[in-house]
């Protein structure tokens, strides 16, 4: 149970998120099922959060002494690319979200693909359902990518 905790808190962590806490119940040995179970669910847990705070944050901090600037230029940023997008994409973008999120390289996944849609001003709804097909993607891409990796090294032993 501890361990399975332990999962769940490193799925939350923003950057790590599942795709180092799939790798840690699979080194670990650790049911395989309950384990993606409680790492999806912490992966998706601060999604709803971040998409309604994200943006408050950024409104907040516009004005402050030192990071007014860079936070104007992430909603002035968000605010030209949501528009550019949204007239060439339509339905696009949110499969484009589900992908960033889905495919797990460094720096992309479920906090930075909601930080993202919620600066685009994205619809909510829409934008947590895509993020939770994201995590789900690359939860299954993870397993089969710790399988393989922990498969090779016990094959080794």
């Amino acid at each position: 149970m501890k361990r399975l905790l332990i999962v769940f808190l490193i799925s939350m962590v923003p950057l790590i998120e599942l795709r180092g806490a799939i790798p840690y119940a699979v080194g670990f040995g650790l049911p395989l099922v309950p384990s993606c179970i409680v790492a999806v669910i912490g992966n998706i847990l601060p999604v709803p959060f971040i998409f309604l705070f994200g943006r408050r944050l950024l409104e907040w901090g516009k004005d402050r002494r030192f990071v007014g600037g860079f936070f104007r230029w992430c909603l002035e940023k968000g605010a030209r690319a949501g528009e550019k997008l949204g007239s060439k994409s339509g339905c696009g973008l949110y499969v484009a979200l589900l992908l960033f999120v889905g495919i797990p390289l460094p720096g992309t996944g479920a906090w930075s693909g909601t930080l993202a849609a919620s600066i685009l001003d994205m619809d909510f709804r829409k934008s947590v359902i895509y993020v939770t097909l994201g995590v789900l993607l690359a939860g299954a891409i993870m397993l089969a990518a710790s399988l393989g990796v922990f498969g090779i090294f016990s094959a080794l032993a």
